[in-house]
Parts: structure tokens; C-alpha cells; sequence
């Protein structure tokens, strides 16, 4: 979500050195990214928390942004000399730091999550309500993904699609006996050419067990083959179209651009309106207002979400964005 940042505090400040701390694995998302002077990377070690604070100290930052609040780099910023830093909320390692601060209110007013990203940049002088996400795929590593799905049968000019039907417990999520109901409805379609991609690490022995008893070649299960983050991104650049709840997955394939279905809660958190998808190209199907507060409880720890959220809606989603 702060890949609008990114570009925004570029563009504003064209002559700047820009550079992002992450860790090893989520620092895949930034490759090739054209407004990235640098990506720093923080295994999070105990041993390697001060080689941290030189790397920053030597780059002379004038700002910091705490767009994901930890106390690590909170701390790792303040003793790389770096005057101004912005974090959000008031953690009390923040107010011990010195740190200024962008209060989301309670998240009232609600908003998209790359918004409230974009408020932190704003507070250094940004000028931009340009929230669209970006993640850069060169053309050499769509043609790594061709190769790779190759290797399963599936070809360049096949229609696509990844049904992501994990989260790791990020939101609330259909039972694997409903996304088996879709994956059967998806088989129905007069797709020419379908592939369907299983993707989730999560999906237990009794799902693949019922999928592979259904004898159909064109469900191929890729989610062990996988090598990392970064072959993830590359294959989902090439996909026609990518279903999934609202989880990490969806977001990266929002920020390349695919056709995606985003199959949402209704509360706050993990509603359409705070965490759904931004490109045009997309389909957010989200639990009805009024089934929410019929069937869950007033404080939404009680989720009836299994049932907020029809298979044919989504297959409606899907015809739609097939034709």
C-alpha cells in the first residue's frame, strides 16, 4: 500500500534519494521500482540492528516515514540522525523517539489503507490523491513465468486464472467446501483455453484430495512449486484474472494491474472501502450492510461471513469480467 507513497514523494521532490527499510521477503514487491534510489533490508537480528543505523546514518536522510509502526526502526531512524520522522498513532516508543505524528482518528472518517500511507508523505509536503499501486514486472521475467507454467501445462494464450483461496488468517474467509463449489461452477463456463491455478500454501490434503478426484486437467496446483515472493508477482502478471478474499495475494495483483475479484467483509477493517481493490479493471464484492448486522454480532467478533457472499456472485463477477 505505499507504493502510491513512493511515487508521490518522487514526483513531488524529483531530486530527492528515496529508499525503503523492509524486510528480505516483502522487499521483492519494490524490484525494478523507477522511483527506488535504494531498498534497504532488515532481517530484524538482534545482531544486525546497529549495522542498520549506520547504513541509514551514512545515507544523511532528511526524513523518515513510519508507515508500519514498529519499534525497531522507530528507535533505528532516531539514532541515524534523521531530523524529521513521521510515524502513525501515538505509540509510546513514537512520543519517546520524538517522532511527529499522523493520527488516523480511529480510522474515522474510514478510508483506503494507501490513503492513510499517503498521509505520512503528505506531512512532509506532499501534494497527491493519486492512491494507485504499483509493483514493476519486467518483460525478461514474464517470459521466466511462461517457462515456468509451461512446465505445468499451460500456455501462453490459455485463459488464466488463480484461485487464491488462502489468507493465513488476515480476514475473514470462506470454508474450503464453498471455494470447492466455486472452483466446480468456474469448470461450468464456456472458457476456451481455461487453466485454473491453485495457489494457497494453506489448502489442506482434504481440499487437493476432493480437487484431484474431480479428474479435470485444467486445475493445476502450483502452490508448493513455488520459489519465493517474487516468482509469486512474476506469475501473477501473466494471469487473465485472479479470486481471491482480501488478503495480501489480491493486493499485489491489484498493483499489477490484473482483473481481479475481491471477495470482502463488511466490517471496517477489512471492507471494501478500507482494503478493497483500486484498479478499474476489477470486481469488489463485498457482505451486505444489512446481513452484517442481521447475522453478526454488534462488535463483529461473532463473523457470519460463510454466507454473506453467494458463489454465483462471484461467478457473475467472473462473467463479467470474461465478456
Amino acid at each position: 500500500m505505499i507504493t502510491p507513497m513512493i511515487r508521490e514523494i518522487k514526483k513531488n521532490f524529483p531530486n530527492c534519494f528515496l529508499a525503503t527499510l523492509t524486510q528480505p521477503n516483502t522487499a521483492n514487491i519494490f524490484t525494478n521500482n523507477p522511483y527506488l534510489d535504494e531498498i534497504i533490508t532488515d532481517d530484524l537480528n538482534k545482531e544486525s540492528f546497529w549495522r542498520i543505523v549506520k547504513q541509514l546514518r551514512e545515507r544523511n536522510f532528511t526524513d523518515g516515514l513510519l508507515v508500519y509502526p514498529t519499534e525497531r526502526a522507530a528507535y533505528q531512524m532516531m539514532l541515524a540522525g534523521i531530523k524529521t520522522r513521521v510515524g502513525v498513532g501515538h505509540k509510546l516508543y513514537e512520543v519517546i523517539s520524538g517522532m511527529k505524528s499522523v493520527d488516523r482518528h480511529d480510522y474515522i472518517p474510514l478510508k483506503h489503507e494507501a490513503d492513510f500511507c499517503m498521509d505520512t508523505a503528505r506531512k512532509i509536503g506532499v501534494k497527491s490523491d493519486n492512491l494507485e499501486l504499483e509493483i514493476y514486472v519486467t518483460e525478461e521475467e514474464k517470459k521466466d513465468a511462461y517457462l515456468f507454467l509451461k512446465r505445468f501445462g499451460v500456455e501462453e494464450n490459455d485463459y488464466k486464472i488463480i484461485l487464491h483461496t488462502g489468507n493465513l488468517g488476515s480476514s475473514p474467509n470462506w470454508s474450503e467446501g464453498k471455494y470447492f463449489i466455486l472452483l466446480k461452477e468456474i469448470l461450468t463456463l464456456q472458457i476456451p483455453n481455461l487453466k485454473i491455478l491453485l495457489t494457497a500454501v494453506e489448502m489442506s490434503d482434504g481440499f487437493l484430495k476432493n480437487v484431484e478426484a474431480l479428474g479435470d486437467n485444467r486445475i493445476i496446483d502450483i502452490s508448493g512449486k513455488l520459489e519465493g515472493l517474487r516468482q509469486f508477482i512474476k506469475i501473477i502478471s501473466v494471469m487473465d484474472l485472479f479470486v481471491c478474499n482480501s488478503t495480501g495475494p489480491l493486493h499485489m495483483a491489484d498493483a499489477l494491474n490484473r482483473k481481479c475479484i475481491g471477495i470482502n467483509c463488511h466490517r471496517p477493517m477489512n471492507s471494501v472501502k478500507y482494503w478493497g481493490i483500486l484498479n478499474k479493471r476489477s470486481v469488489n464484492i463485498e457482505v451486505p450492510e444489512d446481513y452484517c448486522n442481521k447475522n453478526c454480532s454488534p462488535d463483529k467478533t461473532i463473523c457470519c461471513f460463510e454466507n454473506g457472499i453467494s458463489v454465483q456472485q462471484v461467478i457473475n463477477g467472473i462473467k463479467t469480467l470474461i465478456n
